[in-house]
């Protein structure tokens, strides 16, 4: 009688279902920990667009605030405010999150409040929480993804 080499195919099926397992309890967490990732890295965006509005408007006070988030890598105008954001994040999409920024309230020219939102792209999947923040420098949140106002509870 010859001595059998190798796995029997139970063997083999018995691996392969014991794989599965594993991997049916580790992609949940892998999934949570990369949205809680994005989210980091959405309120670090928005803490970066905050100081990027103060140095805007220090640098530019004909212009105040910003009109756009990507006024604050052109400059919008005003040559001391070219490059104060890098050219990724003022293009207005990063780590699963959508960048928007609007300056508002203009009195002689330059305007007085701004309005920063940082919205998943796909709620569930690349975040859950939405973000935002004004002139006043406090970051808010909403748990829907969606409708962050000024009422919403701070970070």
């Amino acid at each position: 009688m010859r001595k059998q080499e190798g796995f029997s195919l139970i063997e083999l099926l018995i691996v392969v279902a014991i794989i599965l397992i594993i991997a049916a309890i580790a992609i949940p967490n892998l999934l949570k920990s990369k949205m809680a990732a994005n989210e980091s890295s959405a309120v670090g965006s928005v803490r970066t667009i905050n100081t990027a509005e103060i140095t805007y408007s220090v640098s530019c006070p004909a212009s105040g605030y910003s009109a756009t988030l990507a006024a604050l890598n052109t400059g919008g105008g005003c040559v001391a405010g070219v490059g104060i954001i890098d050219p990724s994040l003022s293009a207005g999409n990063k780590s699963g999150y959508t960048m928007a920024e609007v300056g508002a309230n203009p009195i002689a020219g330059g305007n007085t409040t701004y309005t920063v939102t940082a919205t998943p792209q796909t709620v569930g999947t690349t975040g859950q929480r939405m973000f935002c923040s004004d002139q006043t420098g406090v970051i808010r949140y909403t748990l829907a993804g969606v409708g962050c106002t000024v009422a919403s509870p701070a970070l």
